[in-house]
């Protein structure tokens, strides 16, 4: 395409052309013009069309990624973290789900899990799991609940399926050097808030990762003289080296807090996070299959996860009938199992004849009241005590299920 421009007109502009990617022009009255002048002009037309055509190109490009994104792609992607604990604790929890991720070659960053077959697994780092939840590029995701606070953000499109995975326990609270200085006798946010030295001028240093939840946190708690900064290496030098007055960081024990000589305060926990299920808005309702996914992955979770430190007790009992036998055993405050004991005859066969001598009972008691609840059996008659642990509870619907349908506006 080429533009002829006489030397000796006047250019004019028109924006509401519409059907061409080209400034359109007019002759208007004759000017003393240059040829330097023109070709400038010339050049600047061109760079106009160029980019029109530029944007235009971009904007199908666009409109076409996204499209691959939701519609296009067939497979339901779920994004585990690549390395460290939470990717052992997270591959082993679905195994005990019995979802099987097989990796050919542990260098692969995709697996598949062939009791999904319609769903691909992707190795990555759990801040980027959070990002690609928000992009599209994944599905579902099992990540911590403090990766997906900093990283989401707050947007809506993220919706947490299952909170709770009892894997990858933290809290993030605020810490810092106790034992002398000016900090020696704060016990409290408050307190920390309160004291006198944090001005505009010096304000209160805090050294951590979240660059995000940590001024939200102080905003939200009225600290108003406030500067955050990241620290290479451990943050828990920090303090000692000068370079800040406290950290917020995340801790799983308090060993780290004695080994440098910090403390935690009241009121300064920023959030307690362990491993949860996410998932995208976007995907849950535009992607065909996802939804479905989603609920075998929850129930199978669900039932794992409420079976985990459960004992199934079986004993014998003599009485003269089932109600007689029940109304002992509900009387221990132990022995209540999940809605009540089951109890059914055992057929003894004795000179010949079968009769009904005992009742068997079977509840479900927690690990931690295990040995109570064999002690309650025997007590009110209870003999030949099995006991053996539990590896699903299936429930009617998970409740989980609803709240996320909920969340759909389904």
């Amino acid at each position: 395409m080429s533009i002829s421009i006489p030397l000796n007109t006047t250019l004019q502009y028109s924006s509401s052309s519409s059907s061409s990617l080209l400034p359109s022009f007019s002759l208007s009255s004759p000017i003393t013009s240059s040829a330097v002048y023109v070709a400038g002009i010339r050049q600047r037309c061109l760079r106009m069309a160029t980019s029109c055509v530029s944007n235009a190109q971009k904007s199908v490009l666009n409109g076409a990624t996204d499209a691959v994104s939701i519609a296009g792609r067939e497979q339901i992607r779920l994004g585990l973290p690549s390395k460290g604990r939470m990717a052992a604790d997270s591959l082993d929890l679905l195994k005990d789900c019995q979802l099987f991720v097989k990796q050919v070659n542990p260098r692969q960053y995709v697996a598949q899990i062939p009791q999904l077959p319609n769903t691909e697994v992707w190795f990555q780092r759990p801040k980027d799991i959070v990002r690609k939840l928000l992009s599209g590029d994944l599905d579902l995701g099992i990540v911590g609940l403090d990766i997906v606070g900093e990283f989401g953000q707050g947007n809506e499109d993220l919706i947490i399926v299952h909170e709770a995975l009892n894997f990858g326990d933290v809290i993030s609270p605020l810490r810092y050097i106790p034992n002398y200085g000016i900090f020696e006798n704060i016990k409290s946010l408050k307190e920390l808030a309160q004291m006198p030295q944090w001005t505009k001028e010096r304000p209160l240093r805090v050294a951590t990762g979240f660059t995000y939840l940590g001024p939200k946190f102080m905003k939200d708690n009225g600290i108003k003289h406030v500067t955050f900064s990241t620290a290479d290496g451990a943050l828990e030098a920090a303090p000692a080296m000068g370079i800040a007055d406290a950290i917020l960081d995340l801790v799983s024990s308090g060993t780290t807090l004695k080994e440098n000589n910090l403390k935690e305060i009241e009121g300064g926990v920023v959030l307690e996070s362990q491993a949860a299920l996410v998932a995208s808005r976007r995907a849950l309702t535009e992607r065909k299959g996802a939804l479905e996914t989603v609920h075998e992955i929850l129930e199978r979770l669900e039932a794992h996860l409420k079976a985990n430190g459960q004992f199934t007790v079986v004993a014998n009992m003599r009485g003269t009938d089932a109600e007689e036998v029940a109304e002992r055993v509900k009387s221990q405050p132990s022995l209540s199992g999940l809605q009540g004991p089951t109890i059914s005859p055992v057929y003894c066969k004795r000179d010949g004849k079968v009769s009904i001598e005992y009742y068997a009972i079977v509840i479900c008691v927690p690990k931690k009241a295990l040995y109570e609840s064999v002690q309650q059996l025997r007590a009110v008659g209870g003999s030949g005590v099995l006991v053996s642990p539990l590896t699903y509870i299936f429930d009617e619907e998970t409740p989980r299920w609803s709240q996320l349908l909920s969340k759909l506006g389904m």
